[in-house]
């Protein structure tokens, strides 16, 4: 082959190379806007942010004044809790959480959200560099947060929400959900550890320990699912009967927010509407 035939080969490799590489986007202004991602290395902006208004989520009312009060404390530079929301599934943590943003920001209050993998814990720090040359009150929220057994990932959280080396800064505030109250899981070998069970147990319990506001969601009673349907169903202009919509979460086996909006979705369709 040629010398003139190899640097074709060569550029022909390269440009093929070019087209699978990912195009590097350019950072988020985060001076501006409700909403970003973290994705360990770079924020970006979320350009589909649209929470459910707040004043649609039924059922978990006082969840609701107490963390949209610690919100806007953070946006106002008042001091302000780090917040775990832990219970059941489909209650509303997350939404709740981007709902009241976005209730901010109707309101004309400067707050922003940060989303974060729970995967990508190790790398905040740089994050944490980056939010807190800014001016601005920032949210870095961690939906659905667990860690493996024997996962370091616990104690570097908790050396952040306590401050450590790695803690975050004193415009950024962390609001965590979990399935769990505790948030890692506890072991039943536990109780019969050599060491000192006590210790081990403890280790666990003092996560949770660290945020300043814990807000529980438990399962809905049979009244507040009705409600939740009944306020969904008031916006969209659906007709629906109690006994139909009671026998939808008995077929799924729970009542909770998601499964009240998901009948709202079936009568939506039944209705030929959309939503």
């Amino acid at each position: 082959m040629s010398d003139g035939e190899t640097k074709a080969t060569l550029q022909r490799i390269a440009d093929a190379l070019e087209r699978l590489s990912p195009i590097a986007s350019a950072p988020a202004d985060i001076s501006s806007g409700p909403a970003f991602h973290w994705t360990g290395k770079t924020i970006e902006a979320i350009d589909s942010f649209a929470p459910i208004a707040l004043d649609m989520l039924t059922g978990i009312e006082d969840q609701k004044t107490r963390l949209l009060d610690n919100t806007k404390r953070l946006a106002d530079g008042f001091a302000a809790h780090d917040v775990l929301l832990w219970g059941s599934r489909g209650m509303g943590k997350s939404a709740l959480v981007k709902s009241v943003v976005r209730e901010l920001h109707i309101a004309d209050t400067d707050i922003a959200m940060v989303e974060a993998s729970a995967d990508s814990l190790e790398d905040l720090p740089n994050l944490f560099a980056t939010l807190g040359k800014t001016d601005r009150a920032y949210i870095l929220f961690v939906d659905d947060i667990g860690f493996e057994e024997g996962s370091a990932a616990p104690r570097l959280l908790r050396s952040m929400l306590e401050g450590g080396a790695t803690a975050r800064p004193d415009n950024v505030r962390l609001y965590v959900t979990s399935n769990r109250r505790h948030i890692v899981p506890r072991q039943m070998a536990e109780q019969d550890d050599p060491i000192n069970p006590r210790d081990v147990v403890d280790d666990k319990l003092a996560l949770s320990d660290r945020f300043g506001l814990r807000l529980g969601f438990h399962a809905a009673s049979q009244d507040d699912y009705l409600a939740m349907i009944d306020r969904y169903a008031e916006v969209h202009d659906l007709a629906y009967e109690s006994d139909d919509a009671l026998l939808w979460a008995r077929q799924r086996g729970s009542r909770s927010g998601r499964v009240a909006w998901q009948y709202i979705v079936e009568l939506a369709g039944r209705a030929g509407k959309s939503l």
